[in-house]
């Protein structure tokens, strides 16, 4: 679009002001319109930078990400540049900014980002766990079942996994991924990145459930390694036959497919057919 306004997207420190690029002080500076996850926070950096924005400063946050996207692309179209700024890292990755983004899209509006800090490839570099391939699945669901239910889906996921979460739930979530995923799967529990107190804890995720169990503090992030790959073809009537031998020694039969799906890499969906096709054969 002819004579519109610059949408940019600045990735802000995740925990020292120090980190901060060159490239978002001047845009702090610059910019026509500053949209802030926090509008105090965004303040309390800009005075750590030694940055006096000139421009208007709103938020933009999940509660009036749909409401305010109409407004910024408003102004966009306008011919006055947008800045989006979250807390920590960059807009769009679990925090406001998609829509906007999409919006200004579809409207023909430039968009840029001012690239830098990000939790999520902070932490997996520093998991220990491969990172030639992974994905981010954000935050789990707060719901018990329906977080058992996302967990159990990713069972069979190769990639290393990238989650957040609050340091309130880490315990319950951590216990859900051991049973899921498997007590001995390994991973890493990602505390306060780049802070005064940074610390990484790594171990299968029985043991760190058990450790997170007496409370954890700070920003977490945590990083889970990828099912094991198959080794070859997977005989399913062989591991029908073993679902069949702990239901015979008092494992419920749902329990015992998840087991012996996930200790052998393959689609619990697959195993549980072929459990029915061994039960219809004898």
């Amino acid at each position: 679009m002819e004579n519109s306004g610059t949408l940019t997207l600045a990735a802000a420190p995740i925990g020292r002001a120090e980190d901060a690029s060159a490239r978002l002080r001047t845009a702090l500076a610059d910019a026509d319109i500053i949209a802030a996850e926090d509008t105090r926070r965004l303040r309390r950096l800009a005075a750590d930078l030694d940055v006096s924005p000139t421009g208007r400063v709103v938020s933009y946050y999940d509660v009036n990400e749909r409401a305010r996207a109409v407004e910024l692309l408003d102004e966009l179209r306008a011919g006055h540049d947008v800045l989006v700024v979250t807390d920590a890292g960059l807009p769009g990755v679990s925090d406001p900014g998609y829509r906007l983004v999409t919006a200004a899209v579809e409207a023909e509006v430039p968009v840029t980002v001012l690239p830098g800090p990000s939790a999520v490839t902070t932490a997996l570099v520093i998991s220990g766990l491969p990172s030639d391939r992974f994905c981010f699945e954000g935050f789990l669901p707060r719901k018990a079942g329906e977080r058992a239910a996302r967990l159990r889906a990713l069972a069979g996921e190769a990639r290393t996994m990238v989650f957040f979460e609050a340091p309130h739930r880490l315990a319950a979530t951590l216990a859900a991924m051991a049973t899921a995923l498997g007590s001995d799967r390994r991973g890493a529990v990602c505390r306060e990145l780049t802070k005064t107190y940074e610390e990484v804890r790594r171990g299968p995720l029985g043991e760190l459930a058990e450790w997170a169990a007496d409370g954890v503090r700070g920003e977490i992030t945590l990083v889970v390694a990828g099912a094991p790959e198959r080794v070859g073809e997977v005989d399913l009537a062989e591991l029908a036959a073993e679902v069949e031998r702990r239901v015979g020694d008092g494992v419920q039969r749902k329990q015992a497919i998840g087991d012996v799906a996930r200790e052998h890499g393959v689609p619990k969906r697959e195993l549980y057919d072929a459990v029915v096709a061994r039960k219809a054969d004898h």
